[in-house]
C-alpha cells in the first residue's frame, strides 16, 4: 500500500469523525435562555433529563468510541505500513522463495608425497524436478534414456531428503550422447535437466581404501548431530553427501566444503517458477596423509602374492593385515587389509546387492580394516615382551637355561604341554629362546610368575605397558583394544561355570607366556610394541594425518605434531638380550629365512609367529620387525589368517614393504613349506 493511499484513508476518516460531532452539536438546540433586559444566562431549569438530551449525549459518546476506533486502527496501519514495512515485506518474499542447497566439492586426499589419492571429477548429472513422477509417460522416456527402470526413475524422483524444492538426482556420469538427446527434445522433458556435479574419484583404484574409506548420504545420527551447539561444528541437510569409514569419516570436519545457495521461486505448493540469486559452495581442504603409495602397493601386491602361494599349498588364508610405521614419530608408511574393496562403488550411491556382498561372512567382511580392527592371538611375537617380563620381575636372568625335549612337565606329568618342536630344542636360554622360539623357555616363564605371590601378573602387566589391551589412539575409526586376560577377567568372563573352571590356572600362565589362550592383539598394537623396543623406551601415537593444506594458497593450516603415549623404561641390558634373540631370528633360525634378508643392505630384527586358532581350525602366522638394527626408523608388522605359519607367509610380506622403504626388493623364491616359528 502507498503512502498516497494511507493519506487518502487518513482523510476519509477525519472528515467521518467531523461530520459525526457536527451532527451532535451543529444541529441541537441551546440549553439557555438570555434575559433581554441585560442580565446573565441563567438556566432555564434544574436538571435537563430530556429524551432529546439524552440522545445528544448517546450521540456524543458514539462519536468518541468511533472516532477512538479510527484512531487505533490508523495507529496500527501507520505502524505497520512505516515502521514495520521491511519485517512484512521479508515475511512476503520467504512465503514465495526457498533455499536450494548446492553440494561443496569435498577436499583431495593426498600421500606424503602429494600423490591424489582420492580426488574430485567432475559428473553430468541427470537431474528431474519433484513433479516429474507424476507423469508416467516422462518416467518411462527417461528410463529407456538412461537404461533404467521406470519405477526405479520414480523413486529417484520421488526422494526429497535432498530437500522439498531441490531437483532430484536421477543418474550420475551420463554420457555426451544422454545430454545431447534431452537437449534436443526440451518440450518431451520438460522437467528434467543435465547439471555438472562433482563425484569421488580414486586415481588408484582400492589402494588404501581401508585407510581412506568411503563415503555416502548422510545418516539419520549424523544428522542428528547437526544440532550440536558446537562451534565450527558440521551441519548437513537431507541428502548431503558425507564420509562413512576411514579418513573419509575421520575428518570429515575439514574434507566437507561449504554448501552454496540457490534461492528459487515457488508458488503457493511448492513448485519452483524461478531462480533468484546464487552464492557459489566453497570445497573442502585437502587432507595429507603420512602414507607412500609406492610402500603402500608393495604392501598390498605382497598380501595377495603370498596368499595365493599359501591357497596353492592347500591353505585357505582368507585375510591378512600389514603396517609400517616410521617408529621414530609414529607416521604410518602403509596400512593394508585383505580382502579389499573398491571405494568408488559407493559413488552415487551402493545397491543393495553390492552392500550385501560387503558383508557377507563367506566375502571375508572386506570392509573390515584388520590391521586395527582384527583381533588375534599373537603368538611366539609376544615372547619378546614375555622375556622382559621375566628379566623386570626377576623371574629369569642373562644366564638362565633350561633343557628342551619338546614335552614339558613342569606343573607335573598329568598337565605335561608340548613345545612346537616336538624333537626338543635342547639346551635353550632367553636368546635362544627368542631365536628358536622354544615353547619351554616360556613354559617356564609362566610358571614363575604363576607362583610368584608379590608379581603374580607380571606378565600382564609388561603387556599392558607396551599398549596391549588398549586402544593405539590413531587417528581412525573402529580401533579394536584386544584384550589381556588375567584372574578377575576369567572370573567375570566365565561366570556360568565351575569355580576351578574359573579360577586362574598355571596353564593360563604358560598359555599366555606363548601369545595363545585368551589374549588378544591387534597388528596395530603389535607394531606400536616392537617399535618401543626399537626406541627403547618411547612409544609414539600411530597416526595417519600428516597435515590439512590451506584452501587459498600452498601454506597447511594443520601440522601434526609427534606424541609420545609410553614409554616403557626398559632396563638397557634387558633390551639388549631381546635385540640379541631377534637377531638370530632373522639370520640364525633358518637358512630359509635368512636368504630373504642377507640380500637386503640394513640390518633388520625380527621375530617370526604362528597362533593356534581352535575356533577357526586354521593358524594366524605372524611376523615384525624393525629397522636398521642399529638406529631403527621404521617398525613392520603383518600377519596372514589360516596358514601354515608366520615365517611361511608374514615374513615375506614384512620383506616385500622393507624392501620397497629402501629400494631393494627380494629376488629369493617363497617357500611355503617353512614352519620355523
Amino acid at each position: 500500500m502507498s503512502f498516497t493511499v494511507i493519506i487518502i484513508i487518513v482523510c476519509v476518516a477525519v472528515a467521518a469523525a467531523l461530520i459525526a460531532v457536527f451532527l451532535v452539536f451543529g444541529r441541537s438546540e441551546t440549553n439557555f435562555k438570555f434575559d433581554i433586559g441585560g442580565n446573565g444566562p441563567k438556566a432555564s431549569g434544574g436538571s435537563d433529563t430530556s429524551a432529546e438530551t439524552t440522545t445528544q449525549g448517546r450521540l456524543v459518546g458514539q462519536a468518541a468510541v468511533t472516532g477512538g476506533i479510527f484512531a487505533v486502527l490508523l495507529g496500527k496501519l501507520w505502524s505497520m505500513q512505516l515502521l514495520s514495512s521491511d519485517e512484512y515485506a521479508q515475511q512476503a518474499e520467504s512465503n514465495r522463495t526457498r533455499t536450494v542447497s548446492v553440494p561443496a566439492p569435498r577436499g583431495r586426499i593426498l600421500d606424503r608425497n602429494g600423490k591424489e589419492i582420492v580426488t574430485n571429477r567432475s559428473s553430468l548429472t541427470v537431474l528431474a524436478e519433484a513433479d516429474v513422477a507424476n507423469d508416467d509417460i516422462e518416467l518411462t522416456l527417461i528410463g529407456n534414456l538412461i537404461g533404467m527402470p521406470a519405477l526405479a526413475v520414480k523413486r529417484k524422483v520421488e526422494d526429497s531428503s535432498a530437500g522439498a524444492q531441490s531437483m532430484r538426482s536421477v543418474a550420475v556420469d551420463v554420457s555426451r550422447r544422454v545430454v545431447a538427446f534431452l537437449g534436443e527434445h526440451p518440450t518431451v522433458f520438460s522437467g528434467v535437466s543435465v547439471a555438472e556435479r562433482t563425484q569421488r574419484s580414486y586415481p588408484y583404484g582400492s589402494l588404501a581404501a581401508h585407510v581412506v574409506g568411503y563415503t555416502g548420504t548422510v545418516t539419520s545420527d549424523q544428522l542428528n548431530a547437526t544440532d550440536s551447539s558446537d562451534e565450527g561444528a558440521v551441519h548437513y541437510s537431507s541428502g548431503d553427501t558425507v564420509g562413512q569409514s576411514g579418513v573419509e569419516l575421520q575428518y570429515e570436519s575439514v574434507l566437507q566444503g561449504v554448501a552454496g545457495e540457490q534461492t528459487v521461486y515457488v508458488d503457493a505448493d511448492g513448485n519452483v517458477l524461478d531462480y533468484s540469486t546464487y552464492v557459489e559452495p566453497r570445497s573442502g581442504s585437502d587432507v595429507v596423509l603420512t602414507l607412500d603409495m609406492d610402500v603402500q602397493k608393495a604392501a598390498e601386491e605382497s598380501i595377495v602374492k603370498v596368499a595365493e602361494y599359501q591357497q596353492k599349498a592347500g591353505y585357505s588364508a582368507t585375510g591378512a593385515c600389514a603396517i609400517a610405521i616410521d617408529c621414530t614419530n609414529g607416521e604410518v608408511i602403509a596400512m593394508a587389509s585383505y580382502p579389499t574393496y573398491s571405494p568408488s562403488i559407493f559413488v552415487g550411491g551402493i545397491s543393495t546387492s553390492d552392500w550385501e556382498a560387503l558383508q557377507s561372512e563367506d566375502a571375508h567382511f572386506p570392509l573390515m580394516n584388520r590391521a586395527i580392527s582384527g583381533q588375534y592371538p599373537s603368538g611366539s611375537i609376544i615372547k619378546s615382551l614375555t622375556t622382559l617380563a621375566a628379566l623386570s620381575y626377576g623371574i629369569a636372568t642373562a644366564s638362565s637355561s633350561w633343557y628342551c625335549t619338546g614335552w614339558w612337565t613342569g606343573f607335573g606329568k598329568d598337565y605335561g604341554m608340548k613345545c612346537w618342536w616336538t624333537s626338543g630344542h635342547g639346551e635353550v636360554n632367553l636368546v635362544t629362546g627368542i631365536t628358536y622360539s622354544c615353547d619351554v623357555v616360556f613354559y617356564e616363564i609362566g610358571k614363575g610368575f604363576f607362583y610368584d605371590k608379590d608379581n603374580p601378573e607380571g606378565m600382564q602387566d609388561t603387556f599392558k605397558k607396551f599398549g596391549l589391551g588398549s586402544l593405539t589412539g590413531i587417528d581412525l575409526p573402529s580401533e579394536a583394544e584386544g584384550r589381556v586376560p588375567d584372574a578377575e577377567w576369567k572370573w567375570n568372563y566365565w561366570s556360568s561355570a565351575t569355580e576351578q573352571q574359573r579360577t586362574w590356572q598355571g596353564g593360563d600362565n604358560c598359555n599366555l607366556a606363548i601369545g595363545q589362550g585368551d589374549l588378544l592383539v591387534t597388528c596395530m598394537q603389535m607394531v606400536d610394541a616392537y617399535a618401543g623396543i626399537a626406541n627403547r623406551g618411547p612409544i609414539y601415537k600411530p597416526h595417519v594425518l600428516k597435515s590439512v593444506k590451506s584452501a587459498t594458497g600452498s601454506g597447511t593450516v594443520i601440522d601434526y605434531n609427534p606424541e609420545v603415549i609410553i614409554n616403557t623404561d626398559e632396563d638397557s641390558a634387558n633390551l639388549d638380550i631381546v635385540d640379541e634373540g631377534l637377531s638370530g631370528v632373522v639370520y640364525q633360525e633358518s637358512p630359509t629365512q635368512t636368504a630373504h634378508w642377507t640380500n637386503l643392505d640394513v640390518a633388520v630384527r625380527g621375530k617370526t609367529g604362528t597362533a593356534e586358532q581352535t575356533s577357526v581350525g586354521e593358524p594366524v602366522g605372524w611376523f615384525m620387525a624393525f629397522v636398521p638394527a642399529e638406529n631403527p626408523k621404521y617398525a613392520v608388522g603383518a600377519n596372514m589368517d589360516r596358514v601354515l605359519s608366520g615365517a611361511s607367509s608374514a615374513m615375506y610380506v614384512v620383506r616385500d614393504i622393507i624392501g620397497a622403504i629402501y629400494g631393494q626388493p627380494d629376488d629369493v623364491s617363497y617357500d611355503t613349506t617353512n614352519v620355523d616359528r
